[in-house]
């Protein structure tokens, strides 16, 4: 009898030999409970308080933060409100955005001050404009300037420009999921060396920065308001999550 089960046996042990190692049970991606991953809000909902900006452009109105330029006060320079703590390693910030039709400004993250100039940012920037003709690109403020346009991946290699390596869509219907003289909400997401710029939960750029000497570990998050005609932004819900 034993005899007889041997060939069994062996052929079952065959098989799960072939088979190998038992396959883990698929899953597919769930919901982001936001609320749980430790965002901090950077606006205090009543005044400018851990901001630096120059107050003849920037104010509090109602809990938003309102950076504004009037025929009176047209600038020479792009002009910030910074926040006075510092975003280390890796992290992503929220903010929800409002801009009038001819307003240019832009959210700076991983930046440096400008040396003799006050009120003022170089490093890259999740760009913001009510024409919406560069909403989203990755663009590097008196540095390296354009790192990436709406819809593109770019790399950026040590010394070199920024390669266009492939898509996260088309411009102009991207454009499209941004909301005209409404709210928007912007979502920077950075690790490492990757920038990823999100506006109404859309990727509108992506950015690999591999040139390690040019870009900055960390630095200073601010917002801006751009030289040009009389403008106005608002911000409201800003809020920062270090990553792990």
């Amino acid at each position: 009898m034993r005899n007889a089960l041997l060939p069994a046996l062996l052929l079952a042990v065959a098989i799960h030999a072939q088979e190998g190692p038992p396959k883990p049970r698929q899953t597919l991606p769930v919901a982001s409970e936001e609320a749980a991953l430790g965002w901090k809000s950077l606006l205090d909902g009543k005044s400018l308080a851990g901001w630096t900006g120059d107050p003849k452009y920037w104010r509090c109105e109602a809990g938003v933060m309102v950076g504004e330029v009037t025929p009176e006060t047209l600038l020479k320079n792009n002009t910030f409100i910074i926040w006075e703590g510092s975003a280390s390693g890796d992290f992503e910030l929220k903010v929800s955005c409002r801009i009038s039709a001819r307003g240019n400004s832009g959210i700076n993250y991983r930046s440096g001050p400008v040396e003799g100039l006050p009120f003022a940012l170089t490093g890259p920037q999740c760009d913001i404009d009510g024409a919406k003709r560069h909403v989203g690109q990755n663009y590097e403020e008196r540095g390296r300037t354009f790192n990436a346009l709406r819809g593109q991946i770019t790399r950026v290699r040590p010394g070199a420009k920024a390669e266009v390596v492939g898509s996260v869509g088309d411009p102009a219907e991207l454009a499209g999921a941004v909301k005209d003289g409404d709210w928007n909400e912007y979502h920077v997401v950075v690790r490492g060396g990757t920038q990823v710029h999100l506006v109404n939960g859309r990727v509108m750029s992506m950015v690999i920065d591999d040139d390690v000497a040019a870009r900055r570990p960390e630095g200073r998050i601010g917002v801006q308001v751009h030289v040009g005609p009389p403008m106005k932004v608002e911000f409201k819900d800003f809020r920062l999550r270090l990553l792990p």
